[in-house]
């Protein structure tokens, strides 16, 4: 069995360094919170962040065995090597990636727009995104939205909603950062009822529901590893395996 799930798992992919080694957080942001309007600072400049983007032709293997598409920010880069091995040796599926450091969901979304012409889309789209939309809430829910006219009535997407407490930060920008974290999930949460297809992880519960999981994070946004890398990674392959047997149904029914 190891040997038939081996083709699955993606090739190492095509890792775009232009600039610095992986962001310190999947939140880029200035220091300060003055004048941002929210309280958590503003974000910073991505574009040069370290990225993992699977090959073209890697993108077209997955969409034409109807695997999983993936599009996040830096836990993405961090856990997706390993996503991806846990994976295939749960359900078999492939994995194609789209993982960017800093970015925000719009760009995310952009991204998803993207494979969407270019290769099409398989029936499971994973979106690992929304830490870096702490700086501009409002704007978070619109990107869902973005995404869930893009995938269509017909595909599932899960959607991992998001934890971002940076503890290295000030009292006052920490308060910000929770406030904020609980206006993208409540955002992310309520299109739920909007759209049957979009199913959420619940990473931020999961982190709640026991003070102890905090040590499941190393600054209060990425994952520990292996402890946290593996308990995020389980929740999510859990919800890809439910929606592989579970498919949406038809838009009305």
């Amino acid at each position: 069995m190891r040997g038939e799930l081996r083709p699955a798992l993606p090739s190492r992919r095509q890792v775009l360094l232009t600039g610095a080694v992986m962001a310190a957080s999947a939140v880029t942001a200035t220091q300060t919170a003055t004048g941002d309007g929210y309280g958590s600072g503003g974000l910073g400049p991505w574009r040069d962040l370290d990225r993992s983007i699977s090959p073209d032709e890697q993108v077209r293997r997955v969409v034409e065995s109807d695997g999983v598409v993936m599009f996040g920010d830096s836990i993405a880069v961090q856990d997706g090597d390993t996503l991806a091995w846990t994976l295939a040796m749960r359900t078999g599926d492939a994995l194609a990636m789209h993982n960017w450091s800093g970015q925000p969901s719009s760009a995310v979304v952009d991204a998803l727009g993207r494979w969407s012409r270019e290769f099409g889309l398989p029936r499971r789209i994973l979106m690992a995104t929304g830490s870096n939309d702490i700086f501009a809430p409002p704007s978070f829910g619109r990107q869902v939205d973005r995404a869930m006219r893009i995938a269509g009535w017909s595909r599932t997407v899960v959607w991992v909603n998001v934890h971002v407490d940076r503890v290295k930060l000030s009292p006052t920008v920490r308060e910000a950062d929770r406030r904020n974290t609980a206006w993208v999930n409540q955002q992310l949460e309520a299109r739920v009822r909007r759209f049957p297809n979009l199913r959420v992880v619940h990473w931020a519960e999961y982190l709640a529901a026991n003070p102890a999981r905090v040590r499941n994070l190393r600054d209060g946004v990425h994952t520990s590893i292996p402890q946290g890398q593996i308990a995020r990674n389980r929740l999510i392959v859990d919800a890809l395996a439910a929606a592989k047997t579970t498919p949406p149904r038809p838009q009305g029914r």
